[in-house]
């Protein structure tokens, strides 16, 4: 659809949504206030709610629910140069749909990318007044001036956080790494994720908005600062999901390469690959990384729905496809260039002891000496009911993939890995 301007029929002026607490839910964390960006909590005013939904998706109780109210009128603005008029109380977002712009959940879909909805990836930014700003979580301003394309030379955005060493690593990490020192990479998080998991391991930073953003070199300069006070080599990002916001991340690991010429240094990549397309994973090799560790959710759509909270089947497909292919094109194009660590999920709640065997033979088709890691689902999140499954559980699910020809199989559990 082409977006509507003077001279178009008048734009649509859908329902407004305003965040609801339940009291009887709400534990009173705070977390609908501090994490994510929210103009209705910085003014105490319920009014001023843009109906982003931020705040619903982070809430770990599930207090907040959308509700669809009025619209209160208009608010005159500019969009790409040309005057419009816009309904108030929205997002950018929202402003931008009512005059016929599209947004999707992958790339290419829509006329923009608007994959996480709670303000960390930036991948949905357009520029407001000359600024580069989150278009799913702005509110509307009367008289803004926004450009929905991003000037050539314009420097991305992300937020990043929890700057840390690990001891362990992730799912790209070598296993013959993992114990031989007390720390083995440094690590940052990436904010924002296209997924809903319920089970969320590190949810804080999957909803984390109010992060101040930094640029490519600013990361890179910290996480080169953090390499070299631990002393390490590798230098990983995880998320949330790091791919997100693809211009970001190549330049990131761009200038990594620039700051860190040394042979040793390792740019290791942790990732839920539903975004990874062949000509993607192209870009970030040749930025730089030489580890990646993709997550599959699943082997089937709807055990993959299920552990991913993506309710939309055909997406959910796609998303898990993507992710398959990418292990299979990473093997099959790249053997020998960049380490290949995949990681599977594993509680039986979630997922079945079949599913694992099916994943597994998948795995061993594409390549038996495939590094996987079992990731034991443990209680967090919206499913703090999950048991964490036991030591000899997981090592009955590392028998079971063994069993399926694959060679090297690491299962995480509560007393460490255990494998290969």
């Amino acid at each position: 659809m082409s977006p509507r301007y003077p001279g178009s029929p008048p734009p649509r002026t859908p329902p407004r949504r305003t965040a609801v607490r339940d009291p009887d839910r709400c534990e009173h964390c705070e977390i609908c206030e501090t994490l994510v960006p929210c103009a209705r909590a910085e003014s105490r005013r319920v009014e001023d709610c843009t109906g982003c939904g931020a705040c619903a998706a982070a809430c770990p109780e599930e207090a907040i629910r959308m509700e669809m109210t009025e619209q209160r009128g208009t608010a005159p603005l500019t969009v790409n140069g040309e005057p419009v008029e816009v309904p108030v109380g929205v997002t950018v977002q929202q402003a931008l749909e009512s005059l016929g712009h599209t947004f999707g959940r992958f790339p290419g879909d829509g006329d923009h990318f608007a994959p996480c909805g709670t303000g960390g990836c930036f991948a949905c930014a357009v520029v407001i007044g000359g600024v580069l700003q989150r278009s799913c979580v702005t509110p509307v301003r009367e008289g803004m001036e926004i450009r929905t394309e991003i000037p050539q030379g314009t420097v991305p955005l992300r937020a990043v956080t929890g700057w840390t060493g690990h001891g362990v690593g992730g799912v790209g990490t070598p296993w013959q790494l993992q114990g031989s020192r007390p720390l083995i990479e440094a690590a940052v998080f990436a904010c924002g994720c296209n997924l809903r998991c319920p089970q969320c391991q590190n949810w804080t930073v999957t909803y984390r908005g109010n992060e101040r953003p930094e640029t490519p070199r600013e990361a890179a300069v910290r996480m080169t600062m953090e390499r070299r006070r631990l002393g390490v080599s590798r230098m990983a990002i995880s998320g949330g999901e790091c791919t997100l916001n693809r211009p970001w991340l190549t330049r990131y690991l761009q200038e990594l390469v620039q700051l860190n010429p040394d042979p040793a240094a390792r740019l290791h990549v942790d990732t839920n690959a539903t975004i990874l397309t062949p000509d993607y994973v192209d870009d970030l090799v040749a930025a730089g990384m030489t580890d990646i560790g993709p997550d599959l959710k699943g082997y089937r759509p709807e055990t993959f729905m299920a552990i991913t909270g993506v309710a939309d089947p055909d997406l959910a497909a796609r998303y898990l496809r993507t992710s398959w292919e990418a292990v299979r094109y990473l093997a099959d194009r790249y053997s020998g260039q960049i380490f290949l660590g995949v990681g599977i999920p594993y509680h039986p709640l979630l997922i079945s002891r079949e599913e694992i065997a099916l994943a597994g033979d998948a795995l061993c088709r594409i390549d038996p000496a495939i590094q996987v890691t079992v990731l034991d689902y443990r209680p967090a999140f919206r499913r703090r009911d999950l048991p964490r499954p036991g030591v000899q559980e997981m090592e009955e699910i590392r028998r079971l993939l063994t069993g399926t020809g694959l060679r090297t199989v690491i299962c995480q559990t509560a007393h460490g890995p255990v494998g290969p």
